[in-house]
């Protein structure tokens, strides 16, 4: 065996001391790497010697970096080139938007942790209109009022938890637990930042799909992220111009609907968690996907096995699967053949968090009044709840002004606190990892209970394969409840939020 380091990120800052000690512009780029590594499946030469072969000949690599890609149609080759991005002054709105590419990497600014400021992002749809001035004077009430609640909720926290004041660390969590509400006021035009990091498939498509976004500043960032990456690697990034698929389609199903439903009236309870599909005899199916891989079984024989076991047996397969299982190992791959489908209701504090689960599949409508609006429990036990009342129905009107004219740049006007509704479907592997990171003491309120919510649902359909569901500060609770004994690892829970 050799394993060869064939390269690795750069700070951009040493790339550029190394153009001007003279290193050959056209070599600093991943260009060879994808084109070294296109080849191996044709050309016996070792990896390494194709790489540094391509390295000696850029133009002729990124020559077959087109072929290959543009008309071979192997598009996975531009997925060896790595960009890494700061992306500063971002809408929180737009932030949502990106994000919802999974295959990429984020690190975000949090709202949770840092006090936050009076920047905004003006929608470029609405400068110089007639509304720009009414939007900034809403952005300018919004920032005071976000002040004032902070200042409430900061000396309402450090009444509660004194003890908490003495050392640096839980110092900061209880100011934490302040900043975290005061953003339930905070508009989706608040400013952001991210560090991006994404391959080059995955950037052009990112690019090609922003191209035919509705909202100006998305267009923007696709200029942005590909005016950087072509100087860069101008072979890798090639199908970046907006499609009808990604222009028209949902705008066209919308009409499509609206002709063949007309007019629906909704009236179902606006419920924040319900659970609306699940595979059936969860339990025994993924016991079966267990017999599967354990005897090579065929399905058919293994949901057979699985259906004649005891109640005893059934559990005892559950109990063995996860008997070695810490609070950071992930569920058996196994569990993956079962799913949920629940809809939620979430404020767009909540979406914000269960948005990085990159790995359900997410989709949801517009942030919508009519939900109404999540209040953080310390705002009412501090009499704050009040000012968000009163800020959301102002940026309600705002954005219903806003939508008449330029409807994709109505939510900048809402706020943190305002909801949409959101159909998540999981398989069990994932539910624990959304378990154990968003029930855990340390997570966020409303995020924690939208979680320990959809643990209790999926409890009730598959009691085994949800055998050791909870957070993490629970772990060694739940693992000692089945096996009389504690893991191995054992977290120290930080301080929780009474709420």
């Amino acid at each position: 065996m050799k394993v060869i380091l064939s390269g690795f990120n750069l700070d951009e800052s040493v790339i550029t001391q190394a153009r001007e000690k003279g290193v050959d512009e056209s070599h600093i780029t991943p260009e060879p790497l994808s084109a070294a590594y296109a080849r191996i499946s044709r050309d016996p030469s070792p990896v390494n010697e194709l790489r540094a072969q391509a390295v000696k000949e850029v133009k002729k690599a990124r020559r077959s970096n087109r072929t290959i890609i543009f008309e071979m149609g192997h598009h996975s080759v531009a997925e060896h080139a790595v960009f890494n991005f700061d992306i500063i002054g971002l809408s929180r709105l737009a932030i949502e938007i990106l994000e919802s590419h999974r295959l990429c990497s984020y690190t975000e600014k949090s709202q949770r942790y840092i006090t936050l400021g009076r920047d905004f992002v003006v929608p470029e749809e609405i400068i110089k209109s007639s509304l720009e001035d009414e939007f900034r004077r809403h952005m300018d009430f919004l920032a005071m009022k976000y002040e004032e609640m902070l200042s409430q909720l900061l000396d309402f926290r450090r009444s509660s938890h004194p003890d908490l004041l003495e050392k640096k660390m839980t110092r900061r969590t209880v100011e934490g637990w302040a900043k975290e509400d005061a953003r339930y006021l905070m508009p989706l035009a608040a400013e952001g930042q991210l560090g991006l990091t994404l391959n080059a498939r995955n950037l052009e498509l990112v690019i090609r799909r922003f191209a035919a976004h509705p909202l100006h500043e998305i267009r923007d960032l696709g200029n942005e992220l590909y005016e950087a990456a072509v100087r860069i690697a101008p072979s890798l990034v090639l199908f970046v111009e907006a499609s009808p698929f990604d222009s028209s389609t949902y705008s066209e199903l919308e009409e499509n609907a609206g002709r063949i439903l007309g007019d629906v009236d909704d009236d179902h309870d606006n419920e924040s968690v319900r659970l609306v599909e699940c595979t059936e005899n969860a339990d025994v199916k993924t016991a079966a996907a267990i017999l599967v891989t354990l005897r090579g079984m065929s399905w058919t024989g293994a949901l057979e096995a699985a259906q004649r076991l005891g109640e005893e047996d059934l559990r005892g397969l559950f109990t063995t699967a996860c008997s070695h299982m810490e609070l950071f190992d992930a569920a058996l791959r196994e569990f993956e053949h079962v799913t949920l489908t629940y809809e939620l209701v979430v404020s767009a504090a909540a979406f914000g968090q269960l948005k990085r689960h990159r790995m359900a599949s997410i989709t949801h409508g517009p942030y919508d009044t009519g939900l109404g609006i999540t209040i953080p429990p310390s705002a009412v036990e501090t009499g704050a709840a009040g000012i968000i009342e009163e800020a959301a129905d102002r940026a309600a009107g705002l954005s219903k002004k806003i939508g008449r004219e330029f409807p994709a740049a109505a939510p900048y006007a809402l706020l943190n606190a305002h909801r949409r509704r959101v159909l998540i479907t999981i398989n069990a592997r994932e539910l624990y990892h959304i378990s154990r990171l968003r029930e855990d003491a340390h997570a966020q309120w409303d995020i924690r209970r939208t979680a320990a919510k959809m643990s209790e649902l999926a409890r009730k359909k598959m009691p085994n394969t949800c055998i050791m569901l909870g957070g993490k500060d629970r772990y060694p609770e739940i693992f000692e409840s089945v096996y009389g004994r504690l893991p191995q690892f054992v977290m120290k829970p930080p301080p929780s939020d009474e709420f």
